[in-house]
């Protein structure tokens, strides 16, 4: 017993003096912990720039890499931000210089020793862009993989933002968190979060927010325009009403819809979106129906690809192209249910829904890159070829923009036909959300993909996911049929070229079994 007691005793003050150390480690880690701090102002707006200041506290080493991204998520292609980055300056914490050497056109080293580093550099705009920052005399709009370094290998860390707004200037609008206490002062849990979210600056213009479950949306833009704004407003609402429906959770504090002005493009961030915005082209009902089809697409992909991701996109590699085959998943279906979630909410009718497929079914038949490259392989090549493929002399490519929601239409029958009309795409789309975002915390395989939809329709769908990977003909009359629906082709003339048009129609005698399907699909 004596012998026990003693091993007893030691084991006890081992145990004291591990969970010691163990404090002591936790205790001096949090003081190593870096603080980031970016200061950005506008000095000369006419000059088209604005500097940038990045302190760093606390840095721990002899020497600092830092790197300005190369890309920017959601839109896949290398950017080359660092080609912008100009004049750049390091300073210690008593004042002296440091020297800055350029290792690579991203990436700078400074011999900084422990303690505080301050990089100063100014960012040269050029190009009204959705995917680039812009500067003129009126307004900015600070794209933040174009403005913000990281320190390499360190995307975890957490940074704040302060902005400095030129005396005319009175707006800023950001999807960031403010920080308490402050008018223009900001915060980031983490860089992933801080390239995430532009920024906005000038005189801007906020349309009357809505609240959903409690929660605010708010659209703030730069020359929205002349147009019904209360009107379009409920309108938007409706349809981000329909998609929180859709998929049973809203899983962000606050959302902005960001409008940069006139333009092409827009991107999706977790909580905010940017899109190129022209109210005074709001001038008829098609009009608005094209525009909030535009905006509800951005506003799902925080869904779609935000959360619900390929596991090769995120986590981010900003040095890098991310390359995956399933942009026809974060594209593709994003396209198709921007035109269900306008119909689940009832701003378009039946007929208006079938034409958005109609108008996807004609492009998608007349690309003649169809017989060339298949789905994942147009998402694969896109960091080569854009989004919309390569089509300068032979096309040899198609866009995933087009095919994607056709084939989600297929993919969508043959689920509720194969399920007794038990389950459809929408319940894929909930458990891919469910489990790979909300359990797992990481992105789905193209594989998984393919066993959620396989589940949910209780069969293989092998023949339909050809229709992904190869550039097999797509056999419309078999899965439109599910749906009691079936295609017509007209030929209509231009630039005296004829050219097929598809027109999605009803079949005249559907069986119970069709009508239940389109009926459940229509919501009607």
């Amino acid at each position: 017993m004596g012998k026990i007691h003693r091993i007893t005793i030691r084991f006890r003050i081992s145990l004291l003096i591990s969970l010691f150390l163990l404090c002591f480690i936790h205790l001096s880690a949090q003081k190593s912990v870096q603080e980031i701090h970016f200061k950005l102002s506008v000095p000369t707006p006419e000059k088209q720039n604005y500097l940038v200041e990045m302190t760093i506290n606390n840095w721990q080493g002899d020497s600092l890499i830092v790197k300005m991204p190369k890309w920017m998520p959601g839109y896949y292609q290398i950017m080359n931000y660092a080609d912008d980055v100009r004049s750049v300056s390091a300073r210690s914490a008593d004042g002296s210089v440091l020297k800055v050497e350029q290792m690579n056109p991203n990436t700078w080293y400074i011999p900084a020793k422990s303690g505080y580093v301050s990089i100063n550099y100014e960012i040269q705009t050029k190009r009204k862009f959705v995917a680039q920052s812009f500067v003129d005399e009126a307004h900015g709009y600070i794209a933040p993989c174009n403005t913000w370094l990281y320190i390499d290998g360190q995307l975890d860390l957490p940074a704040t933002v302060s902005v400095k707004l030129p005396d005319a200037w009175k707006d800023i609008a950001t999807g960031l968190e403010p920080v308490a206490g402050t008018d223009n002062g900001f915060m980031a849990e983490n860089f992933d979060i801080l390239f995430d979210c532009p920024i906005l600056i000038g005189n801007l213009e906020e349309l009357p927010s809505f609240e959903i479950q409690g929660i605010k949306h708010r659209f703030i833009g730069y020359k929205v325009g002349d147009f019904d704004k209360a009107a379009f407003m409920d309108k938007l609402k409706e349809s981000v009403e329909a998609a929180t429906k859709l998929m049973g959770d809203i899983p962000y504090r606050h959302y902005t819809f960001l409008a940069i002005g006139p333009g092409m493009g827009g991107i999706e961030h977790l909580n905010n979106t940017t899109i190129s915005f022209d109210g005074n082209r709001l001038d008829s009902p098609a009009a608005i129906n094209s525009m909030l089809s535009f905006i509800t697409h951005e506003y799902f992909h925080h869904y779609n690809v935000k959360r619900i991701r390929p596991v090769e996109v995120g986590p981010f590699d900003y040095d890098r192209e991310n390359r995956t085959t399933q942009l026809w998943v974060s594209e593709g279906l994003t396209v198709y249910y921007e035109y269900r979630i306008l119909k689940l909410a009832k701003l378009i009718d039946a007929d208006e829904l079938l034409q958005f497929y109609s108008s996807d079914i004609t492009a998608s038949e007349n690309d003649p890159g169809k017989v060339y490259q298949s789905l994942s392989e147009s998402s694969f090549r896109t960091w080569d070829e854009g989004p919309f493929g390569v089509r300068d002399g032979k096309d040899t490519a198609i866009t995933y923009y087009e095919k994607g929601p056709v084939v989600g239409l297929l993919l969508d029958f043959a689920i509720r036909d194969a399920s007794n009309n038990q389950h459809s795409l929408d319940d894929v789309m909930r458990f891919l959300y469910q489990h790979y975002y909300k359990e797992l915390g990481r992105g789905f395989t193209d594989a998984e993909v393919q066993q959620a939809c396989e589940t949910m329709a209780g069969t293989k769908l092998d023949e339909v996911f050809e229709y992904i990977t190869t550039t097999k003909p797509l056999d419309y009359k078999k899965y439109l049929g599910y749906a009691g629906l079936a295609l017509k082709e007209e030929i209509s003339k231009k630039d005296g070229k004829k050219t097929p048009k598809y027109i999605l129609t009803r079949l005249p005698d559907p069986t119970p079994r069709q009508k239940e399907i389109l009926d459940s699909w229509l919501n009607e």
